[in-house]
C-alpha cells in the first residue's frame, strides 16, 4: 500500500515521539475528524507501524495506505465511527 497522494483531511506530526506518543496523538486527533474524513500521520518511531496499524484495526478504522521513507512511516487513516 503506498500513494503519496492520497487526500487527507488532516496531517499528525509523530516525528521524534516514541510509543506511545504517536498512537496516543493518532487516537486524539482522529476525534478532531468527521467520520468519513482521512488523516495522515507521519511517525518515525520503528514501532508505530505495527502499533497504529492494530490501533486502527481495533478502533473500527481503516488504514488507507502505508508508506515508508527513509525512517518515516506515513499512515493515511480514516475515521469510520
Amino acid at each position: 500500500m503506498s500513494d503519496q497522494n492520497l487526500a487527507h483531511d488532516a496531517e499528525l506530526d509523530c516525528v521524534g515521539l516514541y510509543c506511545p506518543m504517536p498512537i496516543a496523538k493518532t487516537k486524539e486527533e482522529i476525534e478532531n475528524i468527521e467520520v468519513g474524513q482521512v488523516l495522515k500521520v507521519e511517525a518515525d518511531d520503528p514501532a508505530a507501524e505495527e502499533d497504529i496499524s492494530r490501533w486502527a484495526k481495533r478502533a473500527g478504522h481503516e488504514v488507507l495506505g502505508l508508506e515508508k521513507s527513509e525512517n518515516i512511516i506515513t499512515f493515511w487513516i480514516r475515521r469510520n465511527k
